[in-house]
Order: C-alpha cells, then sequence, then structure tokens
C-alpha cells in the first residue's frame, strides 16, 4: 500500500473533524481532506485540486507553532488527525511531534512519513539521493524508548515507510525535559548514518491492511464522540496482539536478535 492510500483510508475511518499537516509541498496529501484543515510549509507550491476549508501557511513549523494555536481555527476542538513530511532531519521531526501533542487528545492520530529508510543513502542527512528519508527514522526509537504510554507503529506502507502514533498525550512534558539531550545526540552522527536492520528490513513493520482491519478504530471515533467512555481506547489497545499485524512473522535467522541495538546505544536521554 502507498502512503498516501494509507492516509485516505485513514480519513475516511476516523472521520476527522479537522486535519494538520506539515510539509505540504505539492499538497498531494493535503487534497484528501474533506475537513477544514491547515499546511504549513515554508516553500509550498500546490498542484493538487484543494476540495475543502483549507488554510495554507507559507511558514516553517518553529515559526507557526510560536505564534499559533491550531484549535483557534478549528473552533477549540483539539486536533484529530495530523501529518508530520517536514523536514527530513530527526531533531525536526520530533519537534514538530512535540507542536503537534501539545494540542492532541488520546483519540488523536499523528502520522510520520519516511520513516522506513530502505538503504544508508537514502537516510543521509546530508541530501544526495533523489528519493531521500533522511535520518527521521530515529524519531521511532526516541518516542519508544521516552515515552511507552504511546502505540508507535511503523507500517510497511511505499515507498517509503510512515509511522502512526495512538494515544498522544498533550500534558507529557518528557520529550520537551529531554530535547535537548536527544537533539545533541542526533547532531553529534555523521553520515553514513547506521540504519537498524529493524528500520532497512521492516522486521517489526506492520501490514497497512492488517492495521486498517482493526476493530478499535471503531472505538477511537465513539470515544471521541462521547458515546464511549474515556480510556476505551487504551483498553482496546492494551490487549491487541500487534506481532500478529507485522508483515514478517518471525525475524528472519540472518538479522540478529540485537540488530537494533547499535541504533538504541546512539542516544543519551539523560537531562
Amino acid at each position: 500500500m502507498e502512503r498516501h492510500q494509507l492516509l485516505a483510508e485513514l480519513h475516511a475511518r476516523l472521520s476527522p473533524r479537522n486535519y494538520l499537516e506539515i510539509g505540504t509541498d505539492a499538497g498531494v496529501s493535503l487534497s484528501l481532506s474533506r475537513v477544514p484543515s491547515i499546511g504549513i510549509d515554508p516553500a509550498y507550491s500546490i498542484a493538487a485540486e484543494l476540495d475543502t476549508d483549507i488554510q495554507l501557511v507559507r511558514a516553517t513549523s518553529d515559526d507557526y507553532f510560536r505564534d499559533h494555536n491550531p484549535c483557534e481555527r478549528f473552533g477549540g476542538d483539539p486536533l484529530d488527525f495530523a501529518f508530520i513530511d517536514g523536514m527530513h532531519w530527526a531533531e525536526f521531526a520530533l519537534r514538530d511531534y512535540i507542536y503537534v501533542e501539545a494540542y492532541s487528545t488520546p483519540t488523536s492520530v499523528i502520522v510520520f512519513d519516511d520513516m522506513l529508510p530502505r538503504n544508508v543513502d537514502e537516510a543521509a542527512r546530508d541530501r544526495h539521493t533523489i528519493a531521500w528519508t533522511g535520518d527521521v527514522f530515529k524519531v521511532t526509537h526516541v518516542l519508544k524508548a521516552l515515552r511507552p504510554d504511546l502505540v508507535v507503529l511503523e507500517v510497511d506502507t511505499a515507498p517509503t515507510g510512515t509511522v502512526v502514533v495512538l494515544l498522544p498525550d498533550a500534558g507529557s512534558a518528557t520529550l520537551v525535559d529531554h530535547y535537548r539531550a536527544v537533539e545533541a545526540a542526533m547532531l553529534e552522527a555523521a553520515d553514513p548514518q547506521e540504519l537498524p536492520d529493524r528500520v532497512r528490513l521492516r522486521t517489526e513493520a506492520v501490514d497497512p491492511a492488517k492495521l486498517l482491519a482493526c476493530e478499535w478504530w471503531t472505538t477511537l471515533v465513539d470515544e471521541r464522540a462521547g458515546r464511549v467512555p474515556a480510556g476505551s481506547l487504551a483498553s482496546a489497545l492494551a490487549v491487541q496482539d500487534w506481532s500478529a499485524l507485522r508483515v514478517h512473522q518471525a525475524v528472519p535467522a540472518t538479522v540478529p536478535a540485537t540488530a537494533d541495538e547499535g541504533g538504541a546505544r546512539r542516544f543519551s536521554f539523560e537531562r
């Protein structure tokens, strides 16, 4: 499944009241929205037809969130659905997540693009290829290490993978408290980037079709609408067998069980 297909399916399942996108570019992903939306990009060049009420903001995400509260545009409602596809350096993507989460609820869904580079050339911080993810894949490890309360799912989408984050918490200060230390570690990493086999081979990635078929999407929508008690989604996610959704049901024998340790040691989370 291609990334825009995943986004289109998520729009259909979530029936979001609003949508925010960081990294609008030509507007292909933004054109999937049919609800009030915000598109943030300092150099957007819209070529796709946009068929809804959209505020286009020609600014960096740092500048936008310094001066604006996106919920004000949405009548005070928190962000229901957000897509992060901005600057392809890990520290920028992590900062974008921090911004978006601050305006979320546990029923919000946040998606990152370009999270599963296929080789070290695509993952380089210094771009030298046409297809380029940068090192944003590192954000997955940071979120899992520092925020075990989140559900962070690598998704096997074409061409360069996505990550879906569930159960965001606007009240959490953990990422803000650790950001400078994490940023320093990211800035120290030199090309070629160390690309864990978990990322390159997608051994922990879930099948997008299986993910979309999960019944708890309905629970998410019902909790947002107040039809089920708060916490119903968290309860449903807690009993989900994530391994059953994976593309690879078992780690290939050629991949060491500790393949990700090198990437994990690269970060220090001390304040």
